[in-house]
């Protein structure tokens, strides 16, 4: 026995005896074919997340292997383990209900086995932060990898990407513009190869951010998933989670304060998804870094949008690998950036940005600092008397002609009360006015889907209105878009003010000053609370529906549990 054991030496399992643990245990693994000079090598795992229900990750065993040899190659010992796969469009009622159970699923098991760092390959939506919640906590050595996003499909034409276009046309098909026949088309055109949403949506906006947090190999976020590099890049991860042994480049020790603000700054930047606000806030919770949305509001007013892609400008992410990537957002915002974080490296980001050699971007995807897209970032969160503790509007993806109004409320209680009305041609609403949805939050029985992209009345989108404000307690797809304000907190089912808004009220939203406000005395709402008693929130009798409605924490928490959150 050793003093410092590493390799499948690690983490015995408790027999009273550990020299008889570790020769029973060699004995199994040797089981498995593996010889006693490879048994000795340190020990890589990687948290290994394909299923028969996560498409964005059907090409994870040509990527494994890759992994494995470049783990061989540096003279490690790689061992694969499975963890939950959230796959985003095969959950009910909705994937970041998992989120928290597949982060301890990953934490648990990277805790419990033997082994001396982690690949984490993950790439839908909810995996990437899920992971490196857990990594955070269970701070091993880590380094992230992704399978990187699709490429576009066509269709009569034109370039196809799930899933901006996926609701482009199903607009159409709603207001009647599309008939049976091509919406069937196009429903076999959108996702044609492995890998996320081609465009800016959720999975990419995380996979950006994992690389700037420093967590995940420089220049590797937007690789396409078919694409050769993807392959190369699954061999140097392997490679540098054995360099990672030994280290002090732990989790804890890349995800800071500076680091978190670097990723917004990029979030803002590539007017990525609203959704990366909840799960960067609940990254950085458990390295003990908090996220203020007042913060961001200010980050946001000194950061340009720089990057043109769907859902909010005309490209797709394989135009954006090709146009430069994370590495030329970098060089154009490093005056902005704490440059002195470490990476998963050990160079720091000023250094992998000096050390960046790119010459050519293409200007029509990432634009330049001083001729930016738009001079200022592309969410903004809105505080007032119905968003005490905040809301969110991707104001990139937005109709600034909304962006200072007053309407009258048209609500609905719940998803299935706006599912059976929304559609109703005597449902009394109009361009001017506001829709809004309770009851979608994560205090609720909805567990805060991507519900807050609001469908336009048909009647109205019949007669060609494209855009309307609406507000929720929900979320929305990263691939969404509309002057949509999300998160509102604290939710209705938690007692929250966007609860006691009733049909006809009035609603005043200012993005100039950062107001979202009811425009009801304070004497009515007080006769409404007595009035109110919300009989929205989950039933949870037993398991993890239970310990979910026990543990939730707010948007502004990130929606992690209570009990995760460091002491």
């Amino acid at each position: 026995m050793t003093d410092k054991p590493r390799g499948i030496a690690n983490d015995l399992t408790h027999y009273g005896d550990a020299d008889f643990a570790l020769y029973l245990r060699r004995s199994f693994a040797q089981s498995m074919g593996y010889s006693r000079a490879l048994l000795s090598r340190p020990t890589v795992g990687i948290a290994y997340t394909p299923s028969g229900f996560n498409n964005c990750h059907r090409n994870f065993p040509e990527l494994l292997e890759a992994v494995k040899r470049g783990i061989i190659a540096a003279g490690g010992l790689p061992l694969e383990f499975p963890t939950i796969s959230l796959g985003e469009v095969f959950l009910n009622p909705t994937s970041l209900k998992f989120r928290n159970l597949m982060a301890m699923d990953t934490e648990e098991m990277i805790r419990a086995q033997p082994m001396d760092s982690v690949v984490l390959m993950g790439g839908c939506d909810k995996t990437v932060p899920a992971q490196l919640m857990g990594a955070v906590s269970a701070n091993r050595p880590a380094v992230q990898f992704v399978v990187g996003p699709m490429m576009t499909g066509h269709h009569r034409g034109e370039r196809l990407g799930a899933c901006t276009d996926c609701r482009r046309f199903w607009a159409k098909y709603r207001a009647s513009e599309v008939n049976d026949q091509e919406i069937d088309e196009i429903e076999g055109r959108l996702a044609t190869t492995a890998g996320t949403c081609a465009v800016m949506g959720t999975a990419s906006t995380m996979a950006c951010i994992a690389e700037a947090l420093g967590m995940m190999l420089p220049g590797t976020a937007a690789i396409p998933a078919v694409h050769a590099d993807r392959l190369r890049v699954a061999e140097a991860t392997g490679a540098l989670a054995v360099s990672l042994i030994g280290s002090e480049r732990r989790p804890t020790q890349i995800i800071t304060q500076k680091s978190v603000e670097n990723a917004l700054r990029i979030l803002l930047a590539i007017g990525g998804s609203t959704n990366a606000i909840i799960h960067l806030t609940a990254i950085a919770g458990r390295a003990n870094v908090p996220v203020s949305l007042e913060r961001m509001n200010e980050l946001s007013d000194t950061t340009p949008v720089l990057v043109d892609l769907k859902p909010t400008g005309a490209h797709y992410m394989e135009d954006f690998h090709a146009a430069g990537g994370m590495g030329a957002v970098l060089r154009e915002l490093k005056p902005l950036l704490h440059q002195d974080c470490l990476t998963i490296t050990g160079e720091t980001l000023g250094e992998r940005i000096e050390s960046d050699h790119t010459q050519w971007v293409d200007r029509k995807v990432i634009a330049s600092s001083d001729k930016p897209i738009e001079p200022w970032g592309g969410l903004v969160s809105l505080f007032g008397s119905l968003a005490p503790q905040g809301a969110i509007l991707k104001r990139s993806a937005a109709d600034s002609s909304l962006f200072e109004r007053e309407g009258r409320a048209i609500v609905f209680s719940s998803l299935e009360d706006m599912a059976r009305r929304i559609d109703d041609p005597n449902l009394d609403v109009t361009a001017d006015d506001f829709l809004v949805l309770q009851n979608a939050g994560p205090h609720s029985a909805s567990f805060m889907p991507e519900a807050g992209y609001l469908p336009i009345p048909k009647k109205l989108a019949r007669m060609g209105l494209k855009d309307m404000v609406r507000i929720s307690d929900a979320r929305m797809s990263g691939t969404a878009f509309g002057t949509v304000i999300l998160h509102v907190t604290p939710d209705a089912a938690s007692g929250g003010p966007l609860g006691l808004v009733r049909q006809g009220d009035r609603i005043k939203v200012s993005v100039q000053e950062r107001r979202l406000d009811l425009l009801v005395s304070e004497e009515v709402l007080h006769e409404r609370r007595k009035e109110t008693q919300s009989n929205h929130k989950p039933k949870a009798e037993r398991g993890y529906a239970r310990l979910y409605a026990e543990q939730i924490l707010g948007a502004d928490q990130g929606c992690d549990f209570k009990f995760m959150l460091p002491d």
